[in-house]
């Protein structure tokens, strides 16, 4: 039998364990001393609402699968037919090439081939490290075709401070170092992109409460390049972080208030380089050049941390960056 995730590749370090899938290349589970950081999914079970998948080479959605690119007019599969849209890219379900597999880090290649709707062959590679820093994600892409390639990436954890439970994320408190957010439509089209207002303004840290979450915030606060999204449990300190690169300027959340079963049981920090239905807005895409010209790989890294009820506060507006000198 085979797992419906495929292999599962186990990693430990100073504290932490974390298990990847050989499908989509996805975080299935990460734990800090037996606490779990992400809520993600069994062995025995396909990863539901994308949880802990890479979304490449693009996050997010594509308006009706249509975009122009290079003078041609492209149609991608519809991989959300509710609503219309070419969905969180190519490489989710696929099987993904073990590279490395060390005891405490995993690195695994997919080659997406030219197909209908993305014609361009590209090398995706992901790394997966830990340490007592916590765990490091470094995402990869490669153009091997001999024109630019459109791209852009992202990554669809759920954290968590402890087990999950439905109505769990109302009482904690979030961090977001963010400055505007992106107003959809009813398909999840961005239509405009505002400063926050007082109900979704996360910067100086409080409880979510009711505020339902589905939209991607930008205008990012750095330390040292770094922007970190905390979540935290007030009646015991402890909590969880999810920090990003200078390459990654924004972060989709999501409170999964219209999963059946799942709901607003934790909360999805996606990690982007491009908002929705970049591949025809513009907004933050890459060009990846032609394979062998300078600007034809794109790699970006995030991670996430434990927050030990010891480490109770950062900076309001900036989370702090991942450091050895913080516990966890």
């Amino acid at each position: 039998m085979v797992f419906p995730s495929g292999e599962q590749f186990e990693i430990a370090a100073g504290g932490y364990r974390a298990v990847v899938t050989e499908s989509g290349a996805a975080l299935r589970t990460l734990s800090y001393a037996d606490r779990p950081l992400v809520d993600g999914f069994a062995a025995d079970e396909m990863s539901p609402g994308g949880r802990g998948q890479l979304l490449m080479p693009w996050p997010n959605r594509v308006r009706d699968g249509k975009f122009s690119f290079g003078g041609r007019d492209l149609q991608l599969a519809l991989t959300e037919p509710k609503r219309s849209n070419a969905s969180h890219g190519l490489a989710r379900w696929a099987a993904w090439t073990l590279e490395e597999h060390t005891p405490n880090s995993v690195s695994l290649v997919l080659r997406v081939m030219a197909q209908t709707g993305y014609p361009w062959a590209v090398d995706l590679h992901v790394l997966y490290d830990l340490s007592a820093d916590g765990l490091t994600v470094t995402q990869t892409a490669t153009n091997l075709s001999g024109e630019a390639a459109p791209y852009a990436c992202g990554a669809h954890p759920y954290l968590s401070v402890g087990a999950a439970r439905n109505g769990a994320i109302d009482d904690l408190e979030l961090t977001l170092p963010a400055g505007t957010r992106v107003l959809t439509d009813d398909r999840l089209i961005p239509t405009e992109t505002v400063p926050v207002d007082e109900e979704h303004d996360f910067r100086t840290g409080r409880a979510i409460g009711a505020v339902q979450l589905n939209e991607a915030y930008g205008d990012l606060v750095r330390v040292d390049g770094i922007a970190t999204t905390t979540l935290r449990d007030p009646r015991d300190g402890h909590g969880v972080a999810l920090w990003v690169d200078d390459k990654i300027p924004w972060l989709l959340l999501y409170s999964a208030d219209d999963v059946p079963g799942k709901e607003r049981r934790s909360l999805a920090v996606e990690p982007m380089t491009a908002p929705a239905d970049a591949f025809n807005s513009g907004v933050d895409l890459v060009t990846l050049a032609p394979a062998g010209s300078p600007g034809d790989e794109l790699s970006v890294t995030w991670g996430i941390r434990a927050l030990p009820a010891e480490w109770l506060s950062v900076p309001a507006a900036a989370g702090g960056p991942p450091s050895a000198a913080r516990p966890g």
